[in-house]
């Protein structure tokens, strides 16, 4: 699913932790999720405080990538408060109700994909790839794959391929 700066800027996050059927259970994820993209977009105090509230305490990270390009986990964890590199999502992709997919770039050179895990509205996990690309698949292999990079990174050169199971 393609977002646009619009559909962020909008989106506003209630967390609901009574909501049961899985489509709510993802929406509200996508939500989350969202706000994220918009309060880092930001910035300021305030958007600070709303990361807080769903960014888990003992948030698991794992990151690969060049080392200088880890913008995510040092603007999530307060390190960088440059505004230096815009997050701009530009496709979303819900796997297994937990995890949402989420894949952009600017231009070459500038190409990532987070996978985020969350619990209750909580973010709990974060796989952050830079200039990486990435296959989802299934451990259950009756399921296959879930997920591919966009083959628009694929024409501007090589980059690393990795596969990513859950």
């Amino acid at each position: 699913m393609k977002i646009t700066p619009n559909e962020i800027e909008e989106e506003n996050v209630v967390i609901d932790t009574s909501l049961t059927s899985e489509s709510e259970h993802e929406n509200r994820n996508r939500k989350v999720v969202k706000m994220v993209y918009k309060a880092l977009l930001r910035g300021g105090n305030v958007e600070k405080e709303k990361l807080a509230r769903v960014v888990g305490k003992q948030l698991e990270w794992r990151y690969h990538g060049p080392p200088h390009c880890q913008h995510m986990m040092k603007m999530l964890t307060g390190e960088s408060t440059q505004q230096s590199f815009k997050f701009r999502p530009r496709r979303m992709r819900s796997v297994n109700g937990d995890r949402l997919i989420v894949e952009g770039w600017e231009d070459v050179g500038e190409y990532w994909v987070h996978v985020w895990r969350l619990k209750d509205g909580i973010i709990t996990q974060l796989r952050e790839y830079f200039n990486t690309l990435l296959t989802v698949v299934s451990e259950d292999e009756n399921k296959g794959r879930f997920w591919r990079s966009t083959p628009w990174a694929r024409v501007q050169g090589s980059l690393p391929d990795l596969v990513l199971s859950i």
